[in-house]
């Protein structure tokens, strides 16, 4: 009887400091990745890389984060949310001090420091999304984007600081060195709070508590198999697409489209995270009134809007504006896209898991391709391909209508 008494006392009090640990998770990761993307440009200079072949040491990165996600959901099942995010936070700290010391001898050491910044990155996200689903319905409040808000707060933060760095002519490799431990040290701290540490029954990190396998290794491979999941991850690839040609691109975009300095460049990708930030912040009361479809259907009009402007406004005041619309046209589709995997909590780590992977396949296959087109027609110009593609993602967001209330954990088809 005793534990029938305690176990809700224990668990609901502690949905509050999992919320905030959640928020340290996102804001942490987006720091990290934020503060490496602000220095790109000294780093492509330092190591004479052409668009196309800056595209090819990016692509490493997405290459660590694809072998991930492949295997992300059932790392996460096995190890929980709150061990996986700790163990790869000290990993993308590692990965960060390996970068900012390698890229000194050449390209061989970025390059490793990239993969290994990629598969620790990626593992992280899944891991954090499927605690923030978590956390989400304990909460019973549509509060994921406001989840990613915090990650888009976290670059924000990165963005800043690096082109205080850029300005102040800190050493890339003191600056990377700093966020590494940083971020090794206060998040493994942070995600103590995790539900998980106190619900070893936790829908989503133990899902045989339902009396199912469904979040186990066979269960996740059959997730590969649903229409419903396999759409709602190009929509994510799409957006996911519009947000990584934002961070990889808009500072060179800047600095070689514009003829802009290296500071301007850093502070119009400040301003585009910090439109994504807003855009996540304040969309739960949207996403209540209007739901998920009509929302990131209408933002991905808005962020293609945004990018006419930012390629075609051949003026920097036209640019930064068309920043703001394609950051905030690009802040749902991500989030709303996890919400939408994890609709069922005893599939929600298979799911997200892939929704994540074909996601992130926009990191593997976006920099070659605006690097190589780049080439050919300037990187700025080349940015209208993530145009097309959001233009393409608009037709099939239906597929993101949440899931009946009825037998959640069968397979999922589109209606």
């Amino acid at each position: 009887m005793s534990t029938v008494v305690t176990r809700p006392v224990l668990a609901q009090p502690r949905v509050q400091p999992a919320t905030r640990a959640t928020y340290v998770a996102f804001i942490g990761c987006g720091f990290a990745f934020a503060s490496w993307a602000s220095r790109i440009p000294q780093v492509r200079d330092r190591l004479h890389l052409t668009s196309q072949e800056l595209g090819l040491v990016l692509l490493t990165l997405a290459s660590g984060s694809v072998v991930a996600l492949v295997l992300a959901g059932m790392i996460v099942h096995k190890f929980s949310s709150r061990r996986t995010v700790a163990v790869m936070s000290v990993g993308v700290g590692v990965a960060l001090a390996a970068v900012a010391s390698g890229y000194l001898v050449g390209v061989v050491p970025v390059v490793v420091g990239l993969f290994l910044y990629g598969f620790a990155t990626a593992t992280w996200d899944v891991a954090m999304n499927v605690q923030g689903a978590a956390v989400e319905r304990r909460s019973g409040r549509a509060i994921m984007p406001r989840f990613h808000a915090g990650y888009s707060i976290g670059t924000v933060a990165g963005a800043l600081v690096g082109a205080a760095m850029v300005a102040l002519h800190i050493p890339i490799t003191a600056h990377l060195i700093a966020v590494g431990v940083i971020v090794a040290v206060a998040t493994p701290i942070a995600v103590r709070r995790f539900i998980f540490d106190v619900d070893p029954e936790s829908v989503l990190d133990v899902p045989a508590a339902h009396g199912s396998t469904s979040g186990g290794s066979a269960s996740a491979l059959r997730r590969w198999l649903e229409p419903r999941t396999l759409l709602v991850g190009l929509v994510v690839l799409a957006f996911a697409f519009a947000e990584g040609a934002g961070n990889d691109w808009i500072n060179l975009s800047l600095i070689d489209g514009y003829g802009q300095p290296a500071v301007v460049g850093t502070l119009g990708f400040a301003v585009f995270l910090a439109a994504m930030t807003a855009g996540r912040w304040f969309a739960d009361g949207i996403l209540a009134r209007y739901g998920r479809v009509v929302v990131v259907r209408a933002q991905g009009v808005l962020a293609i809007i945004g990018l006419l402007l930012f390629v075609y406004g051949h003026a920097v005041p036209l640019a930064f504006v068309g920043l703001l619309l394609w950051g905030v046209g690009a802040s749902l589709g991500f989030p709303v896209g996890m919400s939408a995997a994890a609709d069922d909590p005893a599939a929600a780590a298979g799911r997200v898991g892939v929704v994540a992977s074909i996601g992130y396949c926009a990191f593997l296959g976006g920099p070659p391709l605006i690097g190589y087109l780049g080439e050919h027609v300037t990187v700025l110009h080349a940015l209208m391909a993530v145009a097309v593609v959001l233009a393409l993602a608009t037709l099939i967001t239906g597929a993101m209508r949440p899931l009946p209330a009825a037998a959640p954990s069968q397979p999922e088809t589109v209606s």
